[in-house]
């Protein structure tokens, strides 16, 4: 059995300069390299915002669906489901890890056809 030596310390640096270069960040410690996510030419926190068409986003940022009808661009999508004078919206969720469709994802409500008054 041939005992494991660590890399020495050069090898480390040179690793670690590698991973900084290539955009990559380091994840807890580890000599790992994880390449950042990104958005068009941008890279973004994961954590805390979204890609929506290009755009960085918050998660907490709202958009209008249809009027009067808010939704989340980050987890939700805004489908029309019909046209004409009387549009009717449908807010639908985005499933994690799949490319969300309006045809495919499930609803979570259904937009009032026209606004309320205050």
């Amino acid at each position: 059995m041939v005992p494991r030596v660590p890399p020495p310390p050069i090898l480390a640096f040179l690793l670690l300069l590698l991973c900084l270069k290539s955009g990559a960040h380091m994840n807890s410690g580890l000599w790992l390299c994880q390449q950042a996510p990104r958005c068009g030419n941008h890279m973004y926190n994961p954590m805390e915002q979204c890609c929506h068409h290009d755009t960085i986003l918050s998660f907490n940022r709202t958009n209008l669906c249809g009027p009067g009808c808010t939704f989340w661009p980050c987890f939700e999508l805004c489908c029309p489901e019909s046209f004409g004078p009387q549009k009717r919206f449908v807010v639908r969720l985005k499933v994690l890890g799949m490319k969300s469709r309006c045809s495919t994802s499930p609803i979570s409500r259904v937009c009032p056809s026209q606004p309320k008054c205050p």
